[in-house]
């Protein structure tokens, strides 16, 4: 559940704050966009100072907000970073289930990257992009390793809930092409250690060595601008 920077464009986007009913579900590497709110609606604990204390606006004035449910129209485009797991400011998990027999896993420990400041990163320059597997459309003729259709440079879309698939019926707007699909790979960061590179061959659980799965997609990120 997490959007991974490989060569991305410059200055990602900071200042804008996520739709309350969803800035905390986001999970990463979605696509949003940013809809219009009254200047004094959706105000939770993390953003109370929504409204910025202007006084005397017209109640058609808005402020924007960053949401991932997409209609036709939605612009301008973004890849969402913010999530709960995969995500460098979380804790970590307590190991050892209740009966003191779980190893793996655990409960997560940590809040959610937009927790604070009730704020989500957007990236809308073109770049390189991955996003693990967990987050986007997992259907059979989705963004998925077992989806026999997908070839490198295939165009992405983007489904009403702002998930990534190369399936053009699900686009949220006239099969408009968001990026383009590269590879799939697994986790290649070496600061959490692979199980793959622990395993052993003839290791006492007869389990043996674990082979490798593709854990997310690369795809180069260039949305439309009109």
């Amino acid at each position: 559940m997490a959007l991974r920077l490989q060569q991305p464009g410059e200055q990602p986007l900071g200042q804008f704050d996520g739709y309350d009913q969803e800035a905390l579900n986001v999970l990463g590497g979605e696509v949003g966009t940013l809809i219009g709110l009254a200047l004094d609606s959706d105000i939770a604990a993390a953003d109370a100072d929504g409204d910025d204390g202007y006084v005397g606006v017209p109640p058609a004035h808005t402020r924007p907000a960053v949401t991932r449910t997409l209609a036709s129209g939605s612009r301008p485009l973004f890849l969402i970073d913010d999530g709960l797991l995969n995500y460098g400011t979380i804790f970590g998990r307590v190991v050892g289930g209740t009966t003191g027999q779980q190893s793996t896993g655990g409960a997560l420990l940590g809040p959610h990257t937009a927790n604070a400041s009730g704020k989500l990163t957007l990236w809308d320059k073109r770049g390189l992009y991955a996003v693990t597997l967990d987050a986007v459309d997992t259907d059979a003729d989705g963004l998925v390793p077992t989806n026999a259709s997908l070839s490198v440079g295939d165009p992405l879309y983007a489904t009403t809930a702002g998930l990534l698939t190369p399936e053009s019926t699900k686009s949220f707007e006239a099969s408009v092409v968001v990026g383009r699909f590269i590879e799939f790979t697994t986790d290649q960061s070496l600061v959490t250690t692979p199980v793959q590179l622990v395993s052993a061959l003839n290791s006492p659980s007869g389990q043996g060595a674990q082979q490798l799965a593709f854990t997310q997609a690369v795809f180069h990120w260039d949305p439309p601008v009109s």
